[in-house]
């Protein structure tokens, strides 16, 4: 007969890690499904600053592989496979991966969410290098440095006030002549010294090779490129969350995200949202990681009922 876990968890980032570790020390057979390496996007991240317990922060790799080797110290197991197509809806959860099929009995979708890139020639390259996603992340290695942000909705907008508290100039720019973000961003951001606004503008190109050291920038009216200095360019155009797997099974909002409160359950019996992937207000290492022991603990909850 083919083996059935308690918990399949699908995704080894913060979340999903701290799922399992909570669900093998409750003594759950458990199982992660990662297609790549621990850690998802932190990975990205060569110091982590604002995860407790290291005073000199950590760089988000390593951080990834301690949070697997504590999962796995009390038997979880880890699979690299790539998830295909998961049938939730049974009591029985099926799984098709690169690597065969996996059934569980209750699943935890920790699959996160994408930040969206410009899609610029030079982007990757420079990530980490003048490239930065997440001003809660990266701010600080800018302290009293120039950087521009991309994008005019509400995470454009929170960034640009985090930054203002850190860098010595911050330059907002965006395709439109004013900002989609919520009412509540804009008299602070206008209120802000150091904050200055580029509109009806779009970054076009990346000037420095082995580190930014300025951006190319045209006027969507006039088709005028000019050349800007800056330290650091934070793309803040929003996040994909990874739901495609789960679409037209699991509820998701307008935006894509798992729909899931705070005890992380979805609408399908047994099927649980963690970390980036479902709806929340901050979405960050630390909140992935609560959420993971949240899941945990209530598909602990499940099979104590459901058998």
């Amino acid at each position: 007969m083919e083996h059935i876990y308690d918990v399949i968890v699908i995704g080894g980032g913060p979340g999903g890690y701290t799922a399992a570790l909570y669900a093998t020390r409750a003594g759950l057979d458990t199982l992660v499904l990662e297609k790549l390496s621990a850690g998802g996007q932190m990975t990205q991240t060569t110091q982590v600053d604002n995860y407790p317990g290291f005073e000199e922060g950590i760089d988000g790799f390593e951080l990834g592989e301690k949070m697997q080797a504590g999962a796995e110290r009390f038997g979880a197991r880890t699979e690299l496979a790539e998830v295909y197509s998961a049938d939730l809806k049974g009591p029985i959860k099926q799984l098709q991966t690169s690597e065969g099929t996996f059934l569980a009995k209750t699943v935890i979708l920790s699959t996160g969410a994408n930040h969206k890139h410009l899609g610029i020639s030079g982007e990757d390259r420079l990530v980490g290098k003048g490239v930065a996603y997440c001003a809660a992340c990266d701010g600080m290695f800018y302290k009293g440095k120039t950087v521009a942000i991309v994008g005019g909705g509400n995470s454009a907008a929170a960034d640009a006030m985090i930054l203002s508290k850190i860098c010595e100039k911050v330059i907002l720019i965006h395709r439109r002549d004013t900002l989609r973000a919520s009412r509540i961003y804009h008299e602070p951001l206008k209120k802000a010294e150091n904050i200055e606004f580029l509109w009806n503008s779009q970054v076009t190109g990346f000037i420095g090779e082995d580190r930014l050291s300025g951006i190319r920038v045209r006027d969507v009216k006039t088709g005028n490129e000019t050349e800007l200095k800056a330290d650091g360019l934070f793309v803040s155009i929003g996040r994909s969350p990874a739901t495609d797997l789960v679409r037209g099974q699991v509820d998701l909002d307008e935006n894509g995200y798992i729909i899931a409160d705070e005890t992380t359950r979805t609408n399908l019996p047994g099927v649980f949202a963690a970390g980036d992937v479902r709806t929340k207000a901050l979405r960050q290492i630390i909140t992935a990681a609560a959420d993971g022991a949240v899941a945990a603990h209530y598909a602990e909850q499940y099979l104590a009922e459901n058998g």
